[in-house]
């Protein structure tokens, strides 16, 4: 199972490599369920760690519906980002009634490339999941990032259950949201094959719980 780490910092990035994370999601502010980080903690991360960096790109707080200057930036920090080296952009949009705006989604899947794109917990505001899968698998997304809909995975865990069955491999479904290591079973015996979470205590990754969360993984 690979085990993706919310990283906030480049503290909380080089603690998760130390204790065995798979690959990183770089962000920051997560009371704000994250958004894009700086430069320097983008710069700092890729020169330092190992492992994979996934850099989320998300302008602001609130919705996930964006205006053209909003948007026109997201492409820019895509960009930037893929030339700093990073190895994949977590991202997403909607429209207004809660719909996944899949002309803009796709202009940021194809922007990605030949780097991996994650829609993220966007995907939890949606009214209609199951079709909202298929659109995300139409357009090529390679992952989504969710909670099942719910204020946390294990909450979410019968929806997530069904997005993984109806994804049939097609694309991948990693939990997120409020993960422990106690929860990594429910998670496993469903047929999860990433999972997502900060494993952290006063917002910094901390070493001896994600090495307990990546034990359980490998029971």
């Amino acid at each position: 199972m690979i085990v993706e780490v919310c990283a906030n910092s480049y503290e909380s990035a080089v603690n998760a490599e130390l204790g065995g994370a798979n690959r990183i999601e770089l962000c920051k502010d997560l009371h704000l369920d994250g958004l894009t980080p700086d430069d320097e903690t983008v710069i700092s991360t890729l020169d330092k760690l190992e492992i994979p960096v996934f850099i989320l790109v998300r302008p602001r707080a609130g919705d996930f519906v964006y205006t053209n200057e909003e948007f026109t930036l997201m492409k820019s920090e895509i960009i930037k980002f893929k030339n700093l080296g990073c190895c994949g952009i977590v991202s997403g949009v909607l429209n207004n009634d809660n719909t996944i705006d899949l002309e803009r989604t796709k202009e940021l899947v194809e922007l990605t490339r030949p780097l991996e794109f994650t829609f993220h917990r966007a995907f939890d505001k949606i009214i209609d999941p199951i079709k909202g899968l298929e659109e995300l698998i139409e357009i090529g997304v390679d992952r989504v990032l969710t909670s099942g809909q719910e204020d946390s995975a294990i909450k979410g865990i019968k929806l997530i259950e069904e997005l993984i069955e109806i994804a049939a491999n097609r694309i991948a479904i990693m939990p997120g949201s409020g993960v422990k290591s106690d929860h990594i079973n429910n998670f496993k015996a469903i047929g999860t094959n990433e999972i997502h979470g900060s494993f952290s205590k006063n917002n910094k990754t901390q070493i001896a719980i994600l090495e307990n969360a990546i034990a359980m993984t490998k029971k």
